[in-house]
């Protein structure tokens, strides 16, 4: 089972080239009534790679990711995803856009009422056309990817926090996204919990090919997604090693103070700076 391509949803595929960015803002301004939220804040993102948001509780990190996904439109500036304009989209358009993308929740976001498997399978179920044995399938996939198949039937209160979180990620890549946003995704969790969260985002990097776009305000998940990878060994097992010199080089931490863009460069960059607000922050 494959997702749909925006050429099958009538979306011109405009990335075929390799080194086009998944994600770009061109100076985009927002504001909310006299409130300044984000000022001339540009950044691309590239394909497979993962861009990190740090920032401290207000500074615009989670608007971001909304502006992406349409949720909000920009004052002023340009917005790319996948080789689209999506500031300048109507609803219907970027519905087909958001096919491509994934969300997980600082909360998870799970439905209650319905078991794990038809958490994950939501999308699937609402928004594909896919014979129901292939939904069933895919999700037992997922599952399995996260190491949460045995739990299919059971309902989301009868989960751990950390597994909780685990089910929305199955959920945003059960459709097979090109693009996975995480809002805060280890939040509440302790950090031995919290660890098992940061190893399912990086196994979707490296092992999907997903690109990751994560805003957090834990700089340990931040530096552990940033500097690990993961791989299959002789016997085909999932394991999560300490990344190649070129794989730290695919993570970028953008560090948002006051709505402007403080800080962008790779994890050495952003621990050897002497910016008093980075050290603070680090510290």
């Amino acid at each position: 089972m494959r997702a749909k391509s925006l050429a099958e949803f009538g979306l011109p595929v405009e990335l075929a080239e390799a080194h086009a960015p998944v994600v770009l803002f061109d100076k985009v301004n927002l504001s909310f009534d006299e409130k300044v939220i984000l000022r001339d804040v540009t950044f691309s993102v590239r394909a497979g790679h993962t861009k990190i948001f740090l920032g401290a509780s207000g500074a615009g990190k989670s608007t971001i990711l909304k502006l992406m996904l349409g949720l909000l439109k920009p004052d002023s500036g340009t917005i790319w995803v996948l080789g689209h304009r999506v500031d300048l989209m109507d609803e219907a358009q970027l519905m087909r856009v958001r096919h491509h993308m994934g969300m997980v929740f600082q909360e998870g976001a799970l439905f209650d009422s319905f078991t794990v498997g038809e958490n994950v399978g939501y999308k699937l179920y609402e928004e594909t056309i896919l014979p129901l044995d292939e939904v069933r399938r895919r999700v037992d996939e997922v599952l399995g990817f996260v190491g949460l198949d045995a739990h299919i039937d059971k309902l989301p209160s009868a989960l751990s926090g950390g597994q909780r979180r685990r089910v929305a990620i199955a959920r945003a890549m059960a459709a097979r996204p090109t693009v996975l946003l995480y809002d805060e995704a280890t939040t509440g969790l302790d950090p031995m919990t919290a660890m098992t969260v940061d190893a399912e985002v990086v196994k979707l990097r490296d092992l999907e090919q997903v690109t990751s776009i994560l805003v957090t305000h834990q700089l340990r998940d931040a530096f552990y997604v940033a500097t690990h990878e993961a791989r299959r060994d002789a016997a085909g097992q999932i394991e999560i090693v300490e990344a190649s010199e070129q794989k730290i080089e695919e993570a970028d931490f953008v560090m948002i103070r006051e709505g402007r863009v403080a800080f962008e460069g790779h994890a050495s960059d952003l621990r050897s700076s002497n910016d008093p607000y980075l050290k603070e922050f680090l510290s």
